[in-house]
């Protein structure tokens, strides 16, 4: 057996049903602890696209009805190798007048992994609350709220990215 691992052997695959899951205990961490009164949030701004499914649901769990995205965009369609990246650059921002310096907004994605994304939001509203529901050890720094915490080297394959298909097994045969 190879010391080399094969790709789907770090990977993580989260169906519908665990992100639904994981998302509702990060809004079980996050509830009462805005800065409003009785510890409520002004508005959720997911990341998009990750990010959408996660702060949609903390945004019922929560009652909060403010709900808008943010469009970061930081990789070449290629991937996300690390020669591949550029610069994180804002492709569609938050109504301006709803996030100010980021007083009361939460800020949700699936996932932080080097943490470019939240670097650049957070320059852009300092005072927001940024939370994930899954965080690797390089863009941990950047969350002030996530539910797990995954090694660098693992991909998570997420339900929206994934078919159900037939898998042969990787070691042996049927």
């Amino acid at each position: 057996m190879s010391a080399e691992r094969l790709p789907h052997e770090k990977g993580f695959h989260v169906s519908w049903d665990q992100i639904h899951r994981d998302a509702r205990a990060l809004a079980w961490r996050l509830d009462g602890k805005g800065p409003g009164e009785g510890g409520a949030w002004k508005a959720v701004v997911g990341i998009t696209r990750g990010g959408l499914v996660p702060a949609m649901i903390v945004s019922r769990e929560l009652d909060i009805r403010v709900v808008d995205t943010i469009s970061v965009k930081s990789y070449h369609s290629g991937g996300g190798a690390q020669d591949q990246r550029r610069e994180a650059q804002v492709v569609k921002a938050p109504q301006a007048d709803l996030m100010g310096d980021g007083s009361g907004i939460l800020i949700v994605d699936d996932l932080v992994d080097s943490g470019r994304t939240l670097e650049l939001i957070r320059s852009l509203y300092p005072k927001a609350h940024c939370a994930t529901v899954y965080a690797k050890p390089h863009g941990k720094p950047q969350v002030d709220t996530y539910v797990t915490e995954v090694s660098q080297d693992t991909w998570i394959f997420f339900p929206w990215d994934m078919a159900l298909q037939y898998v042969q097994p990787f070691r042996g045969t049927d």
